[in-house]
Formats: C-alpha cells, sequence, structure tokens
C-alpha cells in the first residue's frame, strides 16, 4: 500500500469508531490517507481524531476545505487509487444507489473513476428491509465492492448480521483491490512460517522468537497475485491468510515430513520458518520436578529440510531461503546459500531494530547464487513479500528461458 492514495468516507454510524483503526492501520502501511466525513459521521467521531492517525487534513464540506480547494471533489477523485466508505450507512447507501450528491462525499463518489469498497453496518432490521436489500443489489450492479456485515451484538443490544467487519478483515479485502496483476496465476508456492516447537516435557518445549509474520506476508502476497499456495506453519498468534492451503506443524520432522512430501508438486518454496536445528534426545513422559543441583539436557539433530530441498531441486523449481542472523551476516548468508543449493536467500541481522523477531517490518540482504548482494531498506513485510515475489518471479522467467533455449 506504499504510496497508495485512499478516499476513507466515513457516515455517521456507531461503528465509525473503528474506521479511527482503520485510518490508523493504512497509514502505517505506507498509504496517504484522505479521511472524508458526513456531518453526522462528526456527532460520533471528531475530526481531528482523523488528522492526528493520518497526518492529514480532513475534508468535511464542499465549500469550507483546507488549504482554499475549491473542487475538492473533482482533486480527490482524480488522485485516489481506492475509496472505501466504512460505516455505509442505510442512508448513504441510498444516496448512491441513486445518484444524489448533496454533501462531500456523496459528490465525491459520483466523480471517482477507482475501485470502491462499500461496509455497510446497521440494525438488523434495517439492513433485511427490502429497500436496503434492492439498494445494496443496485450498488453490485454498478460495480461497487460490497463487504457484508459481520453478525453478532449490536449497539442497539439486538443479535445479528448488521456490525461494521473488523478493520483487519477491511484492510485485508482493501489489500487485494490494490492487488498487482496476477502474475503467478498457475504457479504452485509452498511457503513455511513459525518457529517450531520441540517438546521435553508433556508442558515444556525448546522453541525461538519467530512471530511467523514474514511467512504469512509471503503466503498472503502470492495469493494475492494468483498463486496455488501451501502455507506449512509452526505455532504461532496469527490467523492464516484467506485463500490458501493451511497445514499446521508443531515440531521440525513434522514440518520436514509436510514438506517434503509436498516438494515435488510445487514450483517455488520459500522458507521463511525457524526450524529448530536440535531437539531433546529424550522425551519425558511426565513433567520434569525441579530438584537439587544442575539439569542436563542431551540434545540431537533435526533433520535439514533445507538442505533436503536443494538436493531434489528440478531444474525449473525456484528454493528461497532465509537466514537470520547476530553476527557475521554476510559470511554465514553465503555459506548457507551455497551449501543448501539455493536460487536466492534472504538474510537479515536480528539484532537490528525494527529487523527482528516479532516486528511489523524488515531490513534485508538478498544473495544470489552469483554473487551479487542486494541490500534492502527497512521496510513493512507486506511491502518486502511482494519485493521478493518480483524477484523470484525474474527467475522464474529466467530458467524457464534457459530450458526453452
Amino acid at each position: 500500500m506504499g504510496g497508495k492514495r485512499i478516499i476513507l468516507g466515513v457516515t455517521g454510524g456507531i461503528a465509525a469508531y473503528k474506521a479511527c483503526e482503520l485510518a490508523s492501520a493504512l497509514s502505517r502501511r505506507g498509504a496517504l490517507v484522505d479521511v472524508v466525513m458526513t456531518r453526522a459521521a462528526q456527532e460520533f467521531v471528531r475530526p481531528l481524531t482523523f488528522a492526528a492517525l493520518t497526518g492529514r487534513p480532513v475534508h468535511t464540506s464542499l465549500f469550507h476545505t483546507p488549504g482554499g480547494d475549491f473542487v475538492p471533489h473533482i482533486r480527490l477523485a482524480s488522485e485516489a487509487d481506492l475509496a472505501v466508505i466504512a460505516p455505509a450507512t442505510a442512508n448513504f447507501l441510498a444516496k448512491l444507489a441513486w445518484g444524489l450528491a448533496d454533501d462531500l462525499l456523496s459528490t465525491l463518489l459520483l466523480a471517482l473513476r477507482c475501485p470502491v469498497l462499500l461496509c455497510p453496518a446497521m440494525n438488523t432490521a434495517m439492513l433485511m428491509h427490502p429497500a436496503v436489500r434492492a439498494n445494496l443489489q443496485r450498488l453490485r450492479e454498478m460495480g461497487y465492492h460490497i463487504m457484508e456485515p459481520a453478525a453478532g451484538h449490536l449497539a442497539c443490544g439486538a443479535q445479528g448480521p448488521g456490525r461494521l467487519p473488523e478493520p483487519e478483515e477491511i484492510l485485508e479485502r482493501i489489500a487485494d483491490l490494490l492487488a498487482p496483476q496476477k502474475d503467478y496465476r498457475g504457479v504452485k508456492v509452498l511457503v513455511t512460517a513459525g518457529g517450531t516447537r520441540e517438546p521435553l516435557d508433556p508442558v515444556r518445549f525448546i522453541s525461538n522468537r519467530s512471530s511467523g509474520k514474514m511467512g504469512y506476508a509471503l503466503a498472503r502476497a502470492a495469493a494475492r497475485r494468483g498463486a496455488a499456495v501451501t502455507l506449512v506453519s509452526a505455532p504461532t498468534a496469527l490467523k492464516p491468510p484467506k485463500g490458501v492451503e493451511f497445514v499446521s506443524v508443531e515440531t521440525a520432522r513434522e514440518m520436514y515430513r509436510e514438506v517434503v512430501s509436498r516438494f515435488p508438486l510445487q514450483d517455488v518454496v520459500i522458507k521463511a520458518a525457524a526450524v529448530a536445528d536440535y531437539r531433546p534426545r529424550v522425551v519425558a513422559a511426565q513433567k520434569i520436578k525441579k530438584k537439587e543441583g544442575t539439569l542436563i539436557l542431551e540434545l540431537e539433530k533435526n533433520p535439514d529440510i533445507l538442505f533436503e530441498l536443494g538436493r531434489q531441486k528440478l531444474p525449473h523449481q525456484v528454493l528461497v531461503g532465509f537466514a537470520a542472523e547476530t553476527a557475521d551476516l554476510e559470511a554465514n548468508a553465503r555459506e548457507k546459500l551455497e551449501k543448501k543449493n539455493l536460487d536466492l536467500l534472504v538474510a537479515n541481522d536480528v539484532t537490528r531494530p525494527g529487523a527482528g523477531f516479532g516486528w511489523d517490518t524488515n531490513e534485508v540482504k538478498i544473495f544470489y547464487p552469483d554473487g551479487r548482494v542486494q541490500p534492502l531498506p527497512l521496510m513493512p513485510k507486506e511491502e518486502l513479500a511482494h519485493r521478493l515475489l518480483d524477484i523470484v518471479r525474474e527467475i522464474r522467467t529466467l530458467k524457464t528461458t534457459r530450458a526453452e533455449g
């Protein structure tokens, strides 16, 4: 979303408070967010709140505009990459369905030529009214994108459909609408993510600090670009991305079995998981109790998934590895790249602020088999995922050309 111009229209419903979180999330991902509020929306949230969250002026009127802009609806419409109306009330949907333009937001939408996402939110009885259903159908036929309201407890005390979807869900839909062309259509991509766990006893395990965010971002980005994605994930606190085959594992040996068995059918494998190199030789059947003195654990090696994939790799397959380092990054990265027969190695120094485990951003160096090193600056992991997929696409094109030649 970096650099994308997004209009966030806020209408007068109690769910307007969720639009604050959406505005903040869009801004954090690099979007330039122009908030346009109706008069009723300002009864629920003050414009100053959105100005503070986006760092940009908030638009509330056709006639009193920031900086003396005399035709704000035309300027905003011409600059926008996407518009989202959250929440969209029954009144606003009716106006839009029949082309009424009596304020800035309704006038602006008539001038827009970019995708528009409508997020209705209202009482269940209102949502089910024939007039509202007819207006929603009319808007679909006119080409508007509509998110169905979620079901649950409503502000009026009722239970049922009508809730505004959670900001993260709206964000996912926005990202889908902004996605680049489906340049991975027909490509099978397997991604690994998360940190494996090696049990010591029924309640304890050895693991690492991996959050899985980079792997999940890669799986999500590949799916948006049309790939058939399999995500093999160790335990994380993340929701599986929509549209991917999700395979849950816990230990390194479980991940080895799932990945190696699927490898022959894949075109691209990206190993972003942090896999334990060692596991306890003996797993206690009962909880290990604290005793006097020290406790000595004997560890044995886990199978090397990346090495096995590199050994089996076919000429058309692209294999990408990750390396999280704390010292000697370049030497360790080059050794791993060659030893594992990789087409690409993505390495990062996890001691650097913003680039370690758990962050939403990353700063990496990309190592190629021919000796090239491409440093990438600190950026959101979602953006980095697309940058890496761009590079993988180029490698696949080169391999195809060589095979045909």
